[in-house]
């Protein structure tokens, strides 16, 4: 805790949720923001490069152990990993027979990325607060840069940048299968004609608009709140070990609580972006309308 030492509580907390950004600032040019307020200020086409990289990073993690235990799977006797693999796939392939009422081969594998990948972004939040950010501000104090002017936020679904790209993906995929399933006519009347008919167009294209754009929104922001709220109260817990030895132990089983209580939470969080995912698809393979 010597960052929380050497950062008044409300400094402390500003710099555990500002992103590690690269952008160009509209005075200092191009280059790493140095504080919140500049990153602010580098606008829309900033890059939040820790985003990227622990979101890649685990993308990649996840698809090389699965391709390894799938080059070495065997009819046989099972090892621990290929059993771990194969509970996870049945439960995705049960949730999708359940959930999923086309044909169509692409839904599982999505859902089983989504699934996977959204878990082990959630999970970062269960190191330990202060650890990955000391690494990195110590590294680059080596450089003569001071450690409190860099950042580093390991939980990329924390970033409403990450949730929103994901929703955004999933909403461009829905709207290609209902245009696909229904044909751009049978899309349309969706939109227009449901539920009150021809001459109810106008509500009708409002109240559907509504409930279509409503979908990535609400994905996106239940994932972002969610992780964002945990990472909060990890950072406040965090500031109780500069208050004492009385505040520290207090810390010590508050997190641990917190910590076993949140592994519920990111597994729910991931598990619910999957299932929604898959009964969108859903909606946009049915044709009865």
């Amino acid at each position: 805790m010597s960052t929380a030492e050497t950062l008044t509580s409300q400094a402390y907390i500003q710099h555990h949720l500002t992103q590690l950004t690269l952008g160009v600032h509209p005075e200092h040019g191009f280059g790493f923001a140095h504080s919140a307020k500049e990153a602010a200020e580098m606008g829309f086409w900033a890059l939040n490069i820790d985003t990227m990289f622990f979101s890649i990073l685990l993308g990649w993690l996840v698809f090389s152990f699965f391709r390894k235990v799938a080059e070495r799977a065997t009819a046989g006797v099972p090892d621990g990993a290929q059993n771990f693999v194969e509970a996870i796939v049945d439960l995705i392939d049960e949730n999708v027979r359940g959930s999923f009422s086309g044909k169509n081969p692409m839904v599982a594998p999505l859902a089983l990325t989504i699934f996977v990948w959204v878990f082990l972004m959630n999970a970062m939040d269960l190191l330990p607060v202060d650890l990955l950010p000391w690494l990195w501000g110590q590294f680059w104090s080596l450089f003569g840069a001071n450690p409190h002017h860099v950042f580093l936020r390991v939980v990329p679904t924390a970033d409403p940048n990450t949730t929103f790209a994901m929703a955004l993906m999933v909403f461009f995929t829905v709207l290609y299968y209902s245009v696909k399933m229904k044909g751009v006519g049978g899309f349309l009347g969706e939109l227009t004609l449901q539920p009150f008919g021809v001459w109810g167009m106008p509500a009708n294209i409002i109240l559907e608009g509504i409930s279509l754009l409503s979908k990535p929104v609400s994905l996106a922001l239940r994932l972002f709140g969610n992780m964002y709220a945990g990472e909060m109260i990890f950072i406040l817990i965090a500031l109780m070990y500069s208050g004492g030895t009385v505040m520290a132990v207090s810390a010590g089983g508050l997190q641990f609580v917190w910590a076993v209580f949140h592994i519920l939470i990111i597994t729910l969080q991931a598990f619910i972006f999957m299932v929604l995912t898959v009964v969108y698809l859903d909606m946009a393979h049915q044709t009865h309308h």
